[in-house]
């Protein structure tokens, strides 16, 4: 059967995550592309995603990958499911590929971005979706938070900043970088976060613990101690999914890069 890779956007306000629910637990992304595609197909379509977005996440660039039937391989998938899809989630890219290409295990590296709203007295209305308003603790001590990202760069045990419910063979992630970037907006700050892979909600944890640190609550050297014990009753709060984006899934020069990947992030639980 043909394997078709699709690059998703949605806005996750409305959606209970990427992933299917038991019955009655929510609408999710990946619960209406495969009603779209059963819908062309005349058949149950099975999707993967490169990565679990939690409820409220949003995406730029989600990648997901489906094997369809022959006789309908030559459907304008772009055009034939953006005609189906709810308004918020669109497909922005569909293009045949290798029968050896996973969305999730031929990644080799994803980037996300998390917005804080750092004007203190007000937000703008039509960006309180996609922003963590942190203004009432502003102005922040930028360059603590500096500090503090630093500290997350490399290869560490990143258990302290993982939240419960998901099993994992090791919490050991090699994050590439993070760091504040420029912003179209001067009410915003965002920081950008790039890994191999991200435990459940580390992002979001990171992103709390930088807060936490950019308005005096706790010193780096204090993250530093949380890091190193493991604990995530130790480390600060959980930031809002609502600020956080999935921007980009990597997949290498080629795009694949299965074999390699996948044996390494089966063995590491990498998500």
């Amino acid at each position: 059967m043909p394997r078709l890779r699709l690059t998703l956007a949605y806005d996750g306000t409305q959606f209970a995550g990427w992933q299917l629910q038991a019955p009655g637990g929510g609408r999710t992304v990946q619960g209406c592309l495969e009603e779209a595609l059963e819908r062309l197909c005349g058949a149950p379509v099975r999707v993967h995603g490169a990565g679990r977005t939690d409820s409220g996440v949003h995406a730029m660039a989600q990648v997901a990958h489906c094997d369809v039937p022959e006789h309908r391989a030559a459907i304008p998938w772009q055009r034939a499911l953006n005609a189906l899809l709810p308004d918020d989630v669109s497909v922005v890219d569909a293009a045949p590929v290798a029968d050896d290409f996973h969305a999730r295990f031929s990644a080799t590296g994803k980037i996300y971005r998390y917005t804080l709203w750092i004007a203190p007295g007000h937000i703008l209305p039509w960006r309180r979706a996609y922003v963590w308003d942190v203004g009432r603790y502003c102005p922040l001590d930028v360059a603590a938070m500096d500090a503090c990202a630093a500290l997350f760069v490399g290869f560490h045990d990143f258990a302290a900043f993982q939240n419960a419910g998901s099993a994992v063979r090791t919490t050991a992630r090699q994050v590439h970088a993070v760091c504040r970037i420029p912003s179209a907006s001067p009410g915003e700050m965002v920081w950008e976060f790039r890994a191999e892979g991200f435990l459940k909600q580390m992002v979001r944890n990171l992103t709390g613990a930088l807060v936490a640190v950019g308005s005096g609550k706790v010193s780096p050297e204090d993250i530093r101690s949380v890091l190193t014990s493991g604990q995530r009753r130790l480390a600060p709060g959980t930031a809002p999914a609502r600020g956080l984006c999935l921007v980009a899934v990597e997949y290498g020069n080629d795009g694949r890069g299965r074999k390699r990947h996948l044996l390494h992030q089966l063995a590491a639980g990498q998500g």
